[in-house]
């Protein structure tokens, strides 16, 4: 996968997180709050984990 691929892959996840956070916060069930909450951080947590090996450090914090 090229370097370009790859930013636009890890764009793409931080948006989608960035998505699910936003609709966490709009919806007024407190189990989908915390399941699209759950989701978000998973997500950015993988994302950074996937720059940071990009980046050359091979270990992520976690």
């Amino acid at each position: 996968m090229g370097s370009e691929e790859t930013r636009e892959r890890l764009q793409h996840m931080r948006e989608k997180a960035q998505e699910l956070a936003e609709a966490a916060e709009r919806t007024s069930d407190p189990k989908e709050r915390q399941r699209l909450q759950e989701k978000s951080r998973r997500l950015q947590s993988r994302s950074e984990q996937e720059s940071a090996m990009r980046g050359g450090d091979i270990y992520p914090s976690q």
